[in-house]
């Protein structure tokens, strides 16, 4: 028997529309940080700058997952049993972007430890703190618009992706403080790589939480 089908309740829709809104504002946003951040780090050859981009790439992943996920229950054309099954599967994605990222700071710390690259020219620092500081502003608020909607549609994946601005978030103060010490202190060539360090237990705890389903990032916790 083919599953039913039925539009989501009209509260619903509106917070499945104010989701979508969100998602579309964090691609929007994201590619201009990441091009901003990468492009800066390149320049500098920072490693905090270029963590700091790669973990925008990873967001803008995540919302693509997240994308996915809201339109196939806004259109109305899934039941329950395949909304459940879709929003599991994005959670779990979203989760490994995570890992993707913990990764990839741990690989980019470890060439700048090893003395790969020693010198961090410090002219674009001051535009990377201003990119830096306009995440510290915006990515909390936008964390937070997230996890309250996600709460009301009771969505994992939802929350998973609120950790990502949550992760930029905790991310742009170490981007600040490195870009800031290694201006003033030049010598300190190493600080960036260590600061970025900081960052991988709290991806792998957040990614751990999505893939597993027992997100506690807010709301209440899912028990599916």
């Amino acid at each position: 028997m083919a599953e039913e089908q039925t539009l989501p309740a009209p509260s619903r829709q509106a917070d499945l529309k104010a989701a979508l809104l969100l998602t579309y504002l964090t691609l929007g946003w994201m590619t201009i940080e990441a091009v901003s951040a990468l492009w800066l780090g390149i320049v500098s050859k920072s490693l905090l700058l270029g963590a700091f981009g790669f973990d925008s790439l990873v967001e803008m992943a995540s919302a693509c997952i997240l994308l996915w996920r809201l339109r196939i229950e806004a259109g109305g054309r899934a039941g329950a049993a395949r909304i459940e099954a879709v929003e599991r599967q994005a959670a779990r994605w979203v989760g490994y972007t995570l890992y993707g990222l913990a990764l990839f700071v741990a690989l980019s710390s470890a060439y700048g430890l090893l003395g790969v690259q020693r010198h961090t020219d410090t002219s674009e620092s001051v535009w990377g703190i201003v990119v830096g500081l306009i995440a510290k502003v915006g990515m909390p608020l936008l964390a937070g618009f997230k996890l309250q909607v996600a709460a009301r549609l009771n969505s994992r994946a939802l929350r998973a992706d609120a950790m990502e601005a949550v992760t930029c978030g905790y991310l742009s103060v170490v981007l600040m403080v490195g870009l800031a010490v290694t201006r003033v202190l030049p010598s300190l060539w190493w600080l960036d790589s260590i600061a970025a360090l900081a960052l991988i237990p709290f991806l792998v705890k957040e990614g751990r939480e999505a893939i597993s389903g027992n997100c506690e990032c807010g709301g209440n916790k899912d028990d599916t």
